[in-house]
């Protein structure tokens, strides 16, 4: 009797144990099914050409993340402008799951079509952030927005909560671009965000990127950015294609120590010549 108790009971835990495997096995592809589908939707909402501009070479590389549901929202454009001169933006959405994803799409749409009202980078992202908070959403995002002249390389640029760029001169000099910056978009309304004037001389290069590039538990921003400059300068001096840079640059975060999207964004300048 106690052995036929015994096996009544192995069988009763072999029947537990075989329906909790089922159901871990429904959630790992439901999991999954998340998973391809926020890929997806990034890949979709992503530019699928850069504009071919005389004196400009652009470049980009994007690395999703997709571990788990680690699956966040961040994205890169470039496009041509009414007047002749280049949008170019890149940013952060907060947040790793599909919604971050479709709000990725909100976002980019939102500033390429405000780029057709007003191309002034701090007038469009106020505008973009505004937008932003009428749709009610709770998450924000952390973006980079610049308009470029490819004639003159005067270059003016607007930061929302975002990393800053890098730049390199066909000398080697390099570093990262001095702006002040204001707060992420969607998260106060009213907000005026400085922009900062450059020049992208020739033959040198910019290199706008997202945090998952740079910082991670492994590798401090700083460090990271770091990095980044000294790869542009060797690139800008040697002379390399900017699909090389950008290349190199997206290696890197593989030694920030998370998984997380990561995109870059390079713009190089035909010719040659000095200054940042």
């Amino acid at each position: 009797m106690p052995r036929k108790r015994f096996t009544g009971q192995g069988d009763e835990l072999l029947a537990r144990l075989g329906s909790l495997t089922a159901e871990a096995r429904e959630r790992a592809v439901a999991q999954r099914t998340q998973v391809e589908l926020a890929i997806a939707l990034q890949r979709g909402m992503l530019p699928r050409d850069l504009p071919g501009v005389p004196g400009l070479r652009l470049a980009v590389r994007y690395a999703p993340a997709n571990l788990g549901l680690n699956v966040g929202g961040d994205w890169y454009d470039a496009f041509a402008l009414p007047d002749g001169r280049i949008g170019l933006s890149i940013g952060d959405v907060q947040g790793h799951n599909i919604e971050a994803a479709a709000f990725m799409g909100q976002v980019r749409a939102g500033l390429r079509a405000l780029a057709f009202v007003t191309g002034e980078p701090g007038e469009l992202l106020a505008r973009t952030n505004d937008l932003l908070l009428s749709l009610g959403s709770e998450l924000f995002a952390t973006s980079t927005f610049m308009r470029l002249d490819p004639v003159t390389g005067e270059l003016e640029s607007a930061r929302a909560g975002h990393i800053p760029a890098v730049w390199a001169t066909a000398d080697g000099r390099s570093g990262v671009v001095d702006d002040r910056g204001g707060p992420p978009l969607g998260v106060a309304m009213g907000v005026e965000y400085p922009v900062t004037r450059h020049r992208l001389a020739a033959g040198g290069v910019l290199v706008l990127l997202t945090d998952g590039v740079v910082e991670g538990p492994a590798l401090h921003i700083e460090a990271g950015l770091d990095q980044v400059v000294r790869l542009a300068g060797l690139a800008a001096l040697a002379g390399l294609q900017v699909h090389a840079l950008a290349a190199a640059v997206i290696k890197g975060a593989a030694s920030v120590g998370h998984d997380d999207d990561a995109a870059v964004l390079v713009v190089g300048r035909d010719g040659a010549g000095a200054g940042p």
